[in-house]
């Protein structure tokens, strides 16, 4: 065979070699790059639109779990205080009641941060029918005689102005009263020096005899064992917080069915007290600039409404036991806020509002800018992938056209080797045979 038919030979076979190898090469790695650019893409835009209709959802299923775990501790807190009516009533079984009723709790000692089981109830007492405390233990100590109190006087009740007894004489046997947040307001000034808001919401329950209406039982729980259920929440992540930071934006809120706040990041929104037992004014359109110079802005969502319509709104809507989103503007930045009702219910405490709601709320524009930041740099790292998948395609095809030569060189040799030599001169001529 001449070495000008070889080379036609070879030129075939290493073609369809190559085209068979390197098409289906050069298509996958396409559609490899192809996807990945597009993911990027996706997942660049997904992370900018904070208020897509998943991020809502996601939010707002939040929100509504949160609500439902403050209305089950509310409810082992109740089916506590009905306990309570059956146990004797001796000093020694309500220490024992009290220091049994414990629950973790994230707490700051000596600078580090650490979990630790704090008793529940703050206070336990139990008083005659003529509202004349009997036995009281508070801190889990006993009080002695001479600090026992007739708390039907709200000038005698821890924070001088409770009305329990009044709200509780008149209940029926398994009825409760459930008192809202209670406790001493914090400035910001207090608060930036590290004060937080210390309280109790007090669980009461009629207790009777074979004369009928005998006393009240009350349990105050910790106002700590509350809060934290929105205090260590994060909205757009699963870890919690010792402290959530109001200045990022993005935190939960607690707000009672009077639209007082109840818990906050930044505890002096919290609604408190004087020391004399009234209560803190709230911001309203009349007073902001005023309370605001004074570092004393307790809120009531419900007087709110002078700064954009839809916080009011909010406010009522969740007071109607209804779930949903919203945005509005607060201190000139829009906020985002998913909304969910405590769905816990007590003789002062009806349906729909019940204990109150929650709110899990994001500022939209410290997300978008975070939100940005994750788009860029998942977009440089698809165009880097790019490039990696084009080099490797390169490199593949550089390889596989070296791979070719040898395999071509290969076959020639074989198909030479299969021709014996001078084969190609020699010629056969059947019409001799036939003479």
């Amino acid at each position: 065979m001449s070495e000008t038919k070889k080379d036609k030979q070879g030129l075939p076979i290493g073609s369809v070699f190559f085209l068979l190898i390197v098409i289906p090469l050069s298509l996958m790695a396409f559609l490899i790059a192809n996807g990945m650019f597009k993911l990027g893409v996706t997942i660049k835009e997904r992370a900018v639109n904070v208020l897509d209709v998943k991020s809502q959802e996601d939010i707002k299923a939040r929100t509504v779990n949160t609500a439902n775990e403050v209305a089950s501790f509310l409810m082992e807190c109740k089916k506590d205080i009905q306990v309570a009516t059956i146990i004797p009533s001796t000093e020694a079984v309500y220490k024992q009641f009290v220091s049994e009723n414990k629950k973790p709790l994230w707490i700051k000692r000596d600078g580090k941060v650490q979990k630790a089981l704090v008793p529940l109830y703050k206070e336990m007492t139990l008083t005659d029918k003529n509202g004349n405390e009997k036995i009281k233990i508070v801190d889990g100590q006993a009080a002695p005689a001479g600090k026992l109190a007739n708390i039907s006087n709200p000038a005698n009740t821890t924070y001088k102005s409770e009305d329990y007894f009044a709200k509780t004489k008149n209940l029926k046997k398994g009825e409760i009263y459930v008192s809202p947040v209670t406790g001493l307001y914090v400035n910001k000034a207090a608060f930036e020096k590290g004060q937080r808001f210390s309280g109790i919401i007090r669980f009461a329950t009629p207790v009777f005899d074979q004369n009928g209406f005998a006393g009240i039982i009350t349990l105050a729980i910790d106002y700590r064992h509350l809060a934290q259920f929105t205090d260590q929440l994060v909205p757009t992540q699963a870890e919690r917080v010792f402290e959530t930071d109001a200045a990022t934006g993005n935190y939960a809120f607690m707000v009672d069915p009077r639209g007082f706040v109840i818990s906050h990041p930044s505890d002096f929104h919290v609604v408190g007290l004087n020391p004399d037992g009234t209560v803190v004014p709230t911001v309203t359109a009349q007073n902001a600039k005023e309370l605001a110079q004074k570092g004393a802005e307790a809120l009531n969502m419900f007087q709110l409404g002078f700064l954009d319509p839809n916080i009011f709104k909010v406010t009522k809507e969740a007071e109607q036991g209804k779930t949903g989103v919203l945005t509005y503007k607060y201190g000139g930045v829009t906020k985002f806020v998913a909304y969910a009702p405590i769905k816990f219910y007590a003789s002062n405490l009806p349906e729909p509002a019940g204990f109150g709601w929650i709110g899990l709320g994001l500022e939209v524009e410290k997300y978008n800018e975070m939100a940005t930041k994750v788009a860029q740099n998942i977009e440089k790292e698809s165009k880097a992938w790019t490039a990696t998948v084009i080099l490797v395609l390169i490199a593949s095809m550089i390889i596989l056209f070296f791979i070719m030569l040898i395999l071509v060189r290969g076959i020639t040799r074989s198909l030479n080797a299969d021709v014996p030599k001078g084969s190609e001169g020699e010629i056969i001529d059947d019409d001799d045979d036939d003479k």
